[in-house]
């Protein structure tokens, strides 16, 4: 299941739950101002990302730069401690499930989150050809998919 950590704030996570919910693709949201985020959650965020803190950290963050936090030279237990107390310095959205792990909106990149069967479907030049798939949803996931191509080209 896709997981979406946002803010009620942030445009990029409306515009990923949007993107989601017009590709029927279900997600759990968690709000990472309301929700606790457990250590093990944010452990796999930490070991997910493939350049670090990098990826998740905005290290621009007014709570790092007034209080002078390296955050690269804490330990693993500290540097999750200091996420949950201070969520706001997480960048989002950051979007994972069990194979895939993407930090803010990207319009290409998202469609990776399209399960790999409707990915083949939309890349289906002959309906024909493609018997396993020919229902009502599936020809709506092609033509979705052949919009957001269009738009993404524009």
């Amino acid at each position: 299941m896709i997981r979406i950590y946002t803010a009620p704030s942030c445009a990029s996570c409306r515009k990923v739950k949007a993107w989601l919910k017009d590709h029927n693709i279900p997600f759990i949201e968690k709000n990472i101002f309301s929700t606790l985020l457990r250590k093990a959650e944010l452990q796999e965020l930490l070991e997910r990302s493939e350049n670090g803190t990098d990826d998740i950290i905005s290290k621009r963050s007014k709570i790092i730069k007034e209080n002078k936090v390296d955050i690269d030279s804490m330990k693993m237990n500290d540097l999750i401690q200091f996420i949950q107390d201070n969520p706001s310095i997480l960048k989002r959205p950051i979007i994972i499930d069990e194979r895939r792990f993407q930090v803010g909106y990207n319009a290409e990149e998202i469609r990776v989150f399209i399960p790999k069967e409707l990915r083949k479907l939309a890349e289906c030049t002959q309906m024909d050809g493609c018997q396993q798939f020919i229902t009502h949803e599936c020809i709506n996931i092609k033509e979705m998919y052949q919009q957001d191509k269009e738009r993404n080209a524009q």
